[in-house]
């Protein structure tokens, strides 16, 4: 026995060696980014939060459930070798003791085990699976434990890859029986059809089976389900290839500081780039949206307007091998390359060239020079319509902001507040008798924005309060007197609308100014976010930059009432039931999220449309939707959803499996039918959008599907109620 132990500690301090002393060449800049980053976290997160072993527990926690939270890669084995640091993570990211010899470790053993994996499941996939035995998956893995050895985890995989054949086959199965003639007596039952199934199913060898009629057998649809499978899988180990320890050590970054909260991150240069384009609308490239393909990078969206859309060569499904600069005499042949560092070298200063040699679908190959030029992404921004629902109210104006964008990059940029201005304008010319402001799955964005933006609405006053670790409140105001629209409004939100959405929102409610309705609550998150350059702050070193940025949580910001939104969010005036009303869901959905607090209230006030009856309003909301067949469907959905994501095992013998997909078919065909079109619900563009609307022909079709989305929305159809019942309230009083 004290051989055994005396050989294992070998083996491990060998591996540990081995980990140590090959140091990668790029480990010098993870080193200065790792400091750099804990430096930031420790100084001006706004919560502080001690280095010890608590928090190194739950850092190699996070990073574990990162790193193979499936439990598909790794074994009890491997993770003995890592254990020893659960205690000690915490003192190796401080300066005295920097080093990164577990982030080594865990490195070299995922990659081994990705490639033994790699080695197992075609091994698997070449022989058929026997659906008659009575087994499962636990398809959640943090209800599955890590495989104790790699026999075991083969097993695993014998258990994973079955249950994804299972899957494709009772897909292969529904569709030939779909094309299948029905008998002139009917539909054959459920039980004659399984009856069958696992008759045919106890054929293991395809080619003993003979197809009759054109039908395919069994064992054959269970062959090509084994052979899509392997393809699935092939495509994604090859992904699994391409993932770079640059990935690796962000992952491992970002575990650090989420421990502090969940929306501090570190930012490469290319992911900060993405980030501004994000909240901007506006990239300086040719316009073009690109996908990983095997090992080539395919184009599978041309964006309207754009340089590439206006030179007319580049076409969807055209395959990029090869980009050359202007000042380049030979092109860079970026097969095999991840598709980030392909956008990275075609991106460039608006005004340049850039030469794609690109493989056509007919297997050409063509060499297109683009001029770059700025790209606006004119979907992410707001837009409006008319809305009318028959027999109720009609001429109510509608806007969609999908994002609180800002151009920080630019003054002169576009702003969401000032953009829906221009709407409430327009909508305004156009006599509405209120306006709708939807920011369903709105995840936010600039503070400035929202401030200005609840201006609009209101007279000067505060809008929130923000709080840093000093602990002392800053009340952002709204200074500007005039009111830009004064009539009834309504604030459309669910559990999606997060972050300055909310504080909107929780203005709005506060000064009675808007009626809020959605979901039983809005996101939760109630922090705030600075973007930190790490070039500028660590001196020297420019042989390493670029080091990217880390986005790090400031402040806590507090609606002018004293509450924050953190955790709960805003709870809107009316409820509408949603399909994820019984799944938890939000800021208090993830881990290590900031507790809810409250400070004192501010003085406000308004009058400019002051909200009564709310109680009264909710009231006749209630009954409309309790009556409603369409809202109790939802709310079964929500039920049924909730039930789905529980049962989280799942049988892997084909009758079982057949009879639960079956219920769940019949169950989700009664569903998918919650939201045709609404008759009485009628949606029209403001005469003053047609020229730029019909001046493009894909504009004129995202347009079309727009307004018929709008036509469906049983959402937006009760809000149009509300509508109406607020308006004859304030005309009442």
């Amino acid at each position: 026995m004290r051989i055994w132990i005396i050989a294992a500690l070998t083996g491990v301090l060998a591996y540990v060696g081995l980990a140590f002393y090959r140091q990668p060449e790029n480990e010098s800049k993870e080193k200065l980014i790792l400091q750099a980053v804990v430096q930031l976290l420790g100084q001006l997160h706004f919560k502080t939060v001690v280095l010890d072993d608590n928090f190194s527990h739950k850092l190699y926690d996070t990073y574990l459930d990162r790193l193979d939270g499936m439990k598909r890669f790794l074994t009890v084995q491997d993770i003995d070798l890592m254990d020893d640091y659960r205690d000690s993570l915490d003192n190796s990211i401080q300066p005295t003791d920097l080093n990164l010899n577990f982030f080594n470790i865990s490195y070299d053993l995922i990659n081994k085990a990705v490639d033994k994996t790699h080695m197992w499941y075609p091994e698997i996939l070449s022989h058929p699976f026997d659906f008659t035995k009575k087994d499962s998956i636990e398809t959640d893995g943090e209800k599955r434990s890590f495989a104790k050895n790699d026999a075991e985890l083969k097993d695993f995989w014998y258990t994973y890859m079955k249950f994804e054949t299972l899957t494709r086959l009772n897909e292969k199965i529904k569709a030939q029986d779909a094309l299948t003639e029905q008998p002139e007596g009917g539909k054959k039952s459920e039980s004659e059809t399984l009856g069958r199934l696992n008759e045919d199913i106890k054929i293991k060898d395809a080619s003993t089976e003979q197809s009759e009629g054109g039908k395919k057998s069994i064992a054959e649809l269970e062959a090509a389900a084994r052979a899509d499978v392997k393809k699935d899988f092939d495509r994604w180990f090859v992904s699994l290839d391409k993932v770079r320890r640059s990935d690796r050590f962000e992952m491992f970054l970002n575990s650090i500081t989420n421990v502090f909260d969940p929306h501090s991150d570190y930012f490469n240069p290319k992911e900060k780039a993405d980030f501004n384009i994000n909240m901007s609308g506006r990239l300086e490239g040719i316009g073009a949206r690109l996908q990983m393909d095997g090992d080539y990078t395919k184009v599978v969206l041309i964006i309207p307007g754009g340089p590439a859309w206006k030179q007319k060569e580049l076409e969807v499904n055209d395959k990029i091998f090869k980009v050359q600069q202007e000042n380049q005499t030979e092109p860079v042949d970026v097969t095999g390359w991840v598709v980030d560092e392909v956008v990275g070298l075609i991106r460039g200063p608006k005004g340049t060239k850039v030469t794609l040699t690109v493989r056509k679908p007919d297997g050409s190959v063509r060499e297109i020079t683009i001029v770059r030029d700025e790209v606006l992404l004119d979907e992410g921004f707001a837009h409006s319509a008319i809305m009318d629902l028959e027999g109720q109210v009609g001429n109510v104006g509608y806007i969609y902001l999908p994002k609180f964008y800002a151009d920080f990059e630019n003054p002169n940029g576009r702003s969401c507040a000032q953009d829906v201005a221009i709407e409430v304008e327009k909508l305004k010319k156009a006599n509405v008798k209120g306006i709708i402001l939807d920011l369903r799955n709105n995840s936010g964005g600039s503070l400035n924005d929202v401030v200005q933006m609840s201006g609009l609405f209101i007279k000067e006053g505060p809008i929130v309060q923000v709080v840093g670790r000093n602990a002392v409140p800053n009340v952002l105001n709204d200074k500007d007197p005039d009111v830009l629209y004064t009539g009834p409004l309504v604030v459309m939100v669910n559990t999606q609308s997060a972050s300055a959405s909310e504080i909107l929102a929780a203005a709005l409610q506060d000064y009675h100014r808007a009626i809020i309705i959605g979901g039983r609550s809005t996101f939760g998150k109630g922090s705030v976010q600075r973007f930190f350059d790490l070039d500028k702050a660590i001196s020297g070193n420019d042989d390493l930059k670029p080091l990217g940025e880390v986005k790090l949580t400031l402040q806590k910001f507090y609606r002018i009432n004293g509450g924050s939104t953190q955790l709960r969010g805003v709870t809107p005036d009316i409820n509408l039931p949603d399909n994820q009303q019984y799944i938890d869901s939000g800021e208090k959905q993830l881990e290590y999220p900031m507790e809810w607090t409250e400070i004192k209230p501010v003085q406000y006030s308004q009058d400019i449309f002051n909200i009564t009856g709310i109680d009264d309003l909710k009231h006749k909301s209630d009954q409309r939707i309790a009556s409603s067949p369409v809202f109790g469907k939802i709310e079964a959905n929500a039920k049924r959803i909730k039930q789905i994501t529980d049962e989280t095992k799942v049988p892997l013998d084909l009758d079982e499996y057949r009879a639960l997909d079956l219920s769940r078919d019949e169950e989700s065909k009664a569903f998918k039918k919650i939201f045709g079109s609404i008759d009485a619900l009628k949606s029209h563009n403001l005469d003053l959008d047609l020229p730029e609307i019909e001046a493009d022909s894909s504009r004129i079709g995202r347009n079309q599907a727009f307004l018929e989305t709008l036509s469906k929305d049983v959402y937006l159809e009760e809000t149009l109620h509300v509508m109406k019942d607020l308006m004859e309230v304030n005309h009442k009083s």
